[in-house]
């Protein structure tokens, strides 16, 4: 069962992607953040301009909402070269894809958003075409068939994922340029608060920015979408400018506190809080806060635990020490041969 969408939540809400899109730069100097990977692409397309070539095959990788698709964007932007889209689940067939690689034309780029998701089979092709600039395609069927090579341009290709372990290593070693996006710090999310802000026609005070910027899990997206829901509260009120008190009324009604965590996010760290210390297995978990185990794993538990809010352990779930420290709770009775959380 898929958990119902967070404001929190790094994919994108139903009817986010006209928004998104509007908000996007389309240059390397007006990207934010991710200073390293910005830097290393500026080097590679410049390189690539002046030898005149197709730029070597870019894998991005990171958490969702990171700009993956918007550097995608960007790439092909400043390489003056047309961009087609697409995502690994849908790409289904081989033919699939040979359709969509036999249409570009000479460097252009080919954005592949889940490229874990490719079927292997299809994934196969896919490496012949990265490496050879061809695929071979089979002609009929039975004593018939034949292999007939087609030739293709030499073209780029982007591909974007959530979980690089999913790739295969003879994959991963076709992309000549790998980079990790990270999570931003609260002072790029506001850099990244006002530009939005500005293009929206928006008058935002520093501070309302960095309000923002704190609660937005490091996230572009996430504080691009509180940005939108306190542009209501303002619009309501007749606030010609946000301010940080006007931010805060804004997240509050969301239920998002003051270092990004929602309702549910506490509700699993009370849960966990109610065994006196003892470690708490996921079932539990689960059941206590009526959501589904496969949920609070992939959903929940990733942020919390980068965070230093919860614990892994093989024995269940444990409160970080943060989580004490923002939730205002006293430290654990120790269980016997359990290790203290603080020393």
């Amino acid at each position: 069962m898929a958990a119902k969408m967070r404001e929190v939540s790094p994919a994108p809400c139903a009817g986010e992607e006209a928004f998104e899109k509007s908000l996007r730069p389309t240059r390397l100097e007006e990207f934010i953040g991710q200073t390293r990977t910005r830097e290393n692409l500026a080097l590679y397309i410049e390189a690539a301009r002046r030898r005149g070539e197709a730029l070597d095959h870019v894998l991005l990788s990171g958490s969702p909402g990171l700009g993956k698709t918007t550097l995608a964007g960007i790439v092909a932007n400043e390489l003056g070269v047309n961009l087609r889209v697409t995502s690994g689940p849908a790409i289904e067939r081989a033919g699939d894809l040979v359709g969509l690689l036999t249409q570009l034309e000479p460097r252009d780029v080919l954005f592949v958003d889940e490229i874990h998701r490719i079927p292997p089979q299809v994934a196969e092709y896919l490496h012949a075409a990265m490496e050879d600039f061809a695929v071979d395609v089979v002609i009929d069927r039975g004593p018939g068939a034949r292999s007939v090579r087609v030739p293709l341009q030499r073209f780029t290709l982007i591909g974007a994922t959530t979980r690089e372990g999913l790739l295969s290593g003879p994959f991963r070693s076709r992309f000549g340029i790998c980079e990790k996006l990270e999570f931003y710090p609260p002072e790029d999310l506001a850099e990244i608060v006002r530009r939005s802000a500005g293009i929206l026609g928006l008058r935002i005070d520093d501070d309302a920015a960095l309000e923002i910027a704190r609660r937005a899990r490091g996230t572009p997206r996430v504080a691009n979408r509180f940005l939108r829901r306190v542009r209501d509260v303002a619009e309501v009120a007749n606030k010609k400018r946000i301010t940080a008190e006007l931010a805060r009324e804004g997240l509050e009604r969301l239920g998002v506190d003051r270092v990004g965590l929602d309702q549910m996010d506490r509700r699993i760290l009370q849960a966990i809080h109610c065994h006196a210390g003892a470690a708490v297995g996921l079932k539990t978990i689960a059941v206590s806060v009526g959501e589904e185990e496969d949920t609070i794993e992939e959903v929940y538990e990733p942020f919390l635990i980068q965070q230093g809010f919860l614990q892994k352990t093989p024995k269940g779930r444990l409160l970080g020490p943060r989580a004490y420290e923002h939730l205002g709770l006293g430290p654990p009775p120790r269980q016997e041969g359990q290790e203290a959380l603080f020393r």
